[in-house]
């Protein structure tokens, strides 16, 4: 594990470089705040609450962020249904002509860039689902909380 690190300091004025050494196991004994987060007592959650503050936690900010998911998807789906109704009343007034054959050709020509791009976030895609899933296992009453009231905040 690095335990030091050196910071560079430049002077215009001088061709010679300083550094100043800092020890990060002495600065995580002193800061406390540190050794608690990333220290030899930061695992999982579960570890450090009671099953119920653990399942409250988990609830409150699931439902925070169903609520606001609710409200986020509301406010978008508003603004695209309400601007392809915009577009169509446009085009059926004459307003606006839309060239459909060259919308449908750009529209697959994303699309296969789209695959491109996915097949090369695959290993990122795992990673990610991997450590998810691991998250999820460790931290199993919070996730739990936080799925029941995340449903909570979609239906509010």
């Amino acid at each position: 594990l690095l335990k030091k690190v050196a910071l560079s300091f430049s002077d215009h004025d001088s061709d010679d470089d300083s550094y100043e050494v800092l020890d990060l196991t002495e600065y995580a004994r002193r800061h406390h705040w540190w050794n608690r987060v990333f220290g030899r007592n930061s695992g999982p959650i579960v570890e450090k609450y009671s099953v119920a503050t653990q399942i409250v936690m988990g609830g409150v900010t699931g439902w925070c962020a169903g609520f606001l998911f609710q409200k986020v998807g509301k406010l978008a789906a508003t603004a695209v249904g309400g601007g392809f109704l915009l577009l169509q009343i446009a085009s059926h007034s004459g307003y606006v002509q839309v060239d459909w054959k060259r919308v449908e050709k750009d529209v697959n020509k994303a699309k296969k860039q789209l695959k491109k791009r996915a097949n090369k976030a695959a290993p990122e895609i795992n990673t990610l689902i991997e450590e998810s899933t691991e998250f999820i296992k460790q931290n199993i009453v919070v996730s739990s909380g936080f799925v029941g009231g995340f449903l909570l905040g979609l239906a509010s």
